[in-house]
Order: structure tokens, then C-alpha cells, then sequence
């Protein structure tokens, strides 16, 4: 499936690529109002409208293969809230690590007295 996709994908491509280029630019029919030849390919300016309608089922088939591509060529994983679970999960540490509510830490110059600072 994903090669016949693919082989879609290069033919829209180069289609694309095609279209494009034989459409005419704003351009070019200046050349023709200062003597020079039109280059309009199909001759009259409805064709313009034709090959706009093409180039934009191209573009269309271009976007919505290069979408079907991207999501069949990678593969399923796990979700970002998934793998932060589990290693929540893995870092907890046990109650018997954690102090109890409202235990002091003892500190070892919590037995001294205190100097107050002054003149001597």
C-alpha cells in the first residue's frame, strides 16, 4: 500500500512540476502589446482557467498524499503522557524514606546557646 502511495506521490509530483511550468506568467502578454508573439500555449485566455483548475487538483492530491505518506510510514509508539506516567510512577520513593508531617529536622547546634551579637 505504502508503494503504491508513493509511486502516486512521485507522479502528482512531477505532474505538478508540469502544470506549473506550462502555465503562462502576469507577464507575458506584455510581450505581445510591444510586437512580440503571446506565448499562451491553448490560445485563447480560457485556458487559463483550465490549467488553474488542474494545478489546484494537483496541489490537493499533492498535500493529501505527502498526509497519508507521513502517517503510514511512522510507527505507532506510545503517547508522551503514557511514558511520563510511568516514570512518575518508577521515582516515587517509599513512605518509609519520607519524614513524617511536622518533624523538626534535628540540628546539631540546636543545642547550643546562641550568641547575641554586640559590644564586648
Amino acid at each position: 500500500m505504502i508503494t503504491g502511495l508513493a509511486a502516486l506521490h512521485i507522479f502528482v509530483s512531477v505532474a505538478l512540476i508540469l502544470i506549473v511550468l506550462l502555465q503562462a506568467g502576469k507577464g507575458a502578454s506584455m510581450g505581445a502589446a510591444f510586437g512580440g508573439a503571446s506565448q499562451t500555449i491553448f490560445g485563447s485566455p480560457g485556458a487559463a482557467g483550465f490549467l488553474t483548475k488542474i494545478t489546484t487538483v494537483a496541489a490537493v492530491l499533492f498535500m493529501m498524499t505527502s498526509i497519508f505518506l507521513t502517517m503510514f510510514s511512522t510507527p505507532r509508539s506510545s503517547t508522551v503522557l503514557e511514558e511520563a506516567t510511568t516514570e512518575v510512577t518508577e521515582t516515587i520513593p517509599s513512605e518509609e524514606a519520607l519524614p513524617a508531617p511536622g518533624a523538626e529536622e534535628q540540628r546539631p547546634e540546636a543545642g547550643l546557646p546562641s550568641e547575641k551579637p554586640g559590644p564586648k
